[in-house]
């Protein structure tokens, strides 16, 4: 996809995005809230630099709900379908790998997996929070 920026965005097509490059971070993340926000047992987290993730449509269609301060949900106000969360500490913006579109997700690493309500045993990494880079602790779990 060199070159060109993905397209992402909600189920109803009111809000697009575009996002430029390439995601930093490619994770699963196993943490309660990202549960119960997307309603599924784990997420597929492509956590890109904020300033390469653009709004090209619908900007007054997103919602916004902050469970925390590190953590700034966005929604499509028709459809209700996740749209991408801010980490600003960390610079960067977190959209589900399944909205972005030609995107190859190949995680590297789980975060989170001590919140985990289903065992993966993929040969991963397993943080039982995140890494020390990213503020966590850096400890790992077992597969």
């Amino acid at each position: 996809m060199a070159g060109q920026p993905y397209k992402a965005g909600c189920v109803c097509g009111a809000v697009q995005l575009e996002v430029s490059g390439e995601p930093a971070v490619q994770a699963y993340c196993h943490c309660e809230s990202c549960r119960t926000w997307l309603g599924a047992p784990l997420h597929g987290a492509t956590l890109w630099p904020t300033p390469n993730v653009k709004v090209v449509k619908g900007a007054d269609n997103l919602g916004l709900y902050k469970r925390t301060e590190n953590s700034h949900r966005q929604f499509c106000k028709s459809c209700g379908s996740p749209v991408m969360v801010g980490h600003p500490a960390m610079g960067l913006t977190d959209l589900p790998s399944v909205s972005v579109h030609g995107l190859h997700f190949q995680p590297t690493v789980h975060v989170n997996y001590g919140e985990k309500v289903m065992s993966v045993r993929d040969g991963l990494p397993k943080f039982k929070d995140f890494p020390k880079e990213f503020g966590g602790s850096g400890e790992m779990l077992p597969d």
